[in-house]
């Protein structure tokens, strides 16, 4: 995955609220625009994108519903509390080098325009970036994904891993999977197969299934495929010979249909394979045809459009032709559906900032402390059109994940339908290993964690 740094990068510098974007090439060393800012002022958001390569789809539908997500908010609210948003994309190709490269451009904001957060929906380009955040005082936003121990704000102030690390998201799918066994106890000699993708974001979670393995009774077998996934015969002829009662698929981008049709070619059955969360969009099944029925994935949110805020953007934004998806059929999909919850989570983070700090554009600094006292309870998510759509949050100085749930989603051959209500992870159990990991980070690099009780 390593790439030459010298390479051309593609940027789009997208003009909120309809504006004309300007395309550009964004060469080493060379970075210009001659966009202005309004009078106003503006509150800017630097887009690590990727809209190329083989995660595409999870990079264009991702940053397809959080853009459209800022231009609803312009549009039809002429900003936040009078504050415009604006943003630029970087394309990264998913690549580590090229994400840290297109960090470092655009983290000083953008015509004046200060950067209230960065979101490069990747692992790697996360782990890159969290020493620079941290320095720069500029919030990373990891939602669904990231480092697990980040949750832990008292050692990580900047790092966000919004609504579902991944130990939340495997902890949840063992406790479906107890209770399709009976109960958690009927875990005890069960056979289960963790498919992972061999990057950062899929070895994530091999500790942590260790000590679920252990607690519950389960035989579990770890099994790597290597970016980016295309080929797995040999994986899934040892799954053959292995037998599980489950197969639990922790992929990305193409990995995940290829897995689909493999399992069919050795005869395990699709509802017997739970994907995680980057393992559950349209984009994973429809490629895989009719080896895809019946499996089974989670989700923090539901796909399709009957959602008041999904509403809202069709009006104000795709009906006028200014939505950014190059394919508008791909509205209301689970990826871009991500995206726009993203944008809620930010944009509100933004809104709770300026109560404290004012009405005006603001600092790194200042949007992290909204993000750290963002609470979305139900009547806000209804006042949203988002109720249903969003988990409640609760985030704090500690906690800065704030979710944990998950419900479980079902493919049917043409839509996911929802097989389940919210299952919730074993946060009790995680806690302290999430701590413990926190503080050996801490201790490695010089950090004094910060005394949350005094959170104000």
């Amino acid at each position: 995955m390593t790439l030459s740094l010298s390479r051309l990068f593609r940027a789009t510098w997208s003009r909120a609220a309809g504006i004309a974007g300007i395309s550009l090439v964004l060469a080493a060393g060379a970075l210009t625009t001659t966009s202005t800012a309004y009078a106003g002022g503006e509150e800017y958001f630097p887009l690590q994108s990727y809209r190329v390569g083989p995660y595409a789809a999870g990079g264009t539908g991702f940053f397809g519903g959080f853009i459209d997500y800022m231009q609803l908010i312009n549009t039809r609210d002429g900003g936040v509390n009078g504050v415009k948003l604006t943003w630029s994309e970087c394309e990264t190709e998913y690549v580590v080098e090229k994400g840290v490269e297109c960090y470092e451009r655009l983290k000083a904001g953008l015509n004046g325009a200060p950067a209230a957060a960065t979101n490069p929906l990747s692992v790697g380009i996360a782990y890159a970036t969290i020493d620079r955040s941290t320095a720069d005082k500029l919030p990373l936003i990891t939602i669904n994904h990231g480092r697990t121990d980040s949750t832990d704000g008292a050692v990580f102030p900047y790092v966000f891993p919004l609504q579902l690390n991944p130990y939340s998201e495997v902890s949840a799918i063992i406790n479906y999977i107890g209770t399709q066994s009976g109960g958690l106890q009927g875990l005890k000699g069960k056979k289960i197969v963790v498919l992972y993708h061999g990057s950062p974001y899929g070895r994530e979670t091999i500790p942590v299934l260790d000590i679920l393995a252990k607690k519950y009774g389960f035989e579990l077998t770890q099994i790597e495929v290597p970016h980016p996934g295309n080929e797995q015969g040999s994986q899934w002829l040892n799954i053959h010979r292995i037998n599980p009662d489950w197969v639990i698929l922790r992929g990305w981008g193409v990995m995940n249909p290829v897995a689909l049709k493999s399992a069919q070619k050795v005869g395990f059955p699709a509802n017997h394979i739970i994907g995680n969360i980057w393992s559950n969009s349209e984009e994973d099944v429809r490629p895989a045809g009719d080896a895809a029925k019946g499996f089974i994935s989670i989700t923090t949110h539901p796909s399709g459009t009957n959602y008041p805020v999904l509403q809202a953007i069709d009006q104000y934004v795709i009906k006028p032709g200014k939505g950014n998806l190059s394919d508008p059929a791909r509205f209301g999909t689970v990826y871009y559906n991500l995206g726009v919850v993203n944008g809620i989570l930010n944009v509100e983070a933004l809104r709770v900032a300026q109560a404290k700090y004012g009405n005006k554009p603001l600092t790194g600094e200042q949007v992290r402390w909204g993000f750290e006292h963002l609470d979305l309870d139900n009547p806000r998510l209804k006042q949203l059109g988002a109720l249903g759509l969003v988990q409640p949050l609760k985030l704090s100085c500690s906690d800065h994940e704030g979710g944990g749930a998950v419900r479980f989603q079902q493919w049917d051959g043409q839509h996911w339908k929802v097989i389940s209500d919210w299952v919730q992870a074993d946060r009790a159990l995680l806690r302290p290993i999430i701590e413990n990991s926190a503080n050996a980070y801490a201790k490695e690099k010089g950090i004094t964690p910060r005394d949350c009780s005094k959170d104000l």
